[in-house]
């Protein structure tokens, strides 16, 4: 099984933003404020994008995935204060 590195931004309404949080802290790690990056299998990426999928509105809210085989195809750099990291997945 080849893990995949998602780099998952949300957009959503304020009230959906705790339960969108909560639920992408169970899979990824916390990059920015609305910004999660990590490596998952297929199953767990399938699980989290359902998961995601109960909790947003489609018509108001925004969730977009970038995905690469390897973390080491994606640079990535950071201008000002660098948030979140690669701490602990709840």
């Amino acid at each position: 099984m080849i893990p995949i590195f998602v780099i998952l931004v949300y957009d959503t309404a304020a009230e959906r933003n705790p339960k969108v949080l909560k639920t992408c802290r169970k899979y990824l790690h916390w990059t920015q404020r609305s910004v999660f990056q990590g490596e998952l299998s297929a199953a767990q990426y399938r699980a989290l994008m359902g998961a995601l999928t109960t909790i947003i509105n489609p018509a108001h809210d925004s969730i977009v995935t970038y995905t690469a085989r390897e973390p080491g195809l994606v640079r990535s750099a950071t201008l000002g204060l660098e948030l979140g990291g690669p701490g602990e997945i709840l």
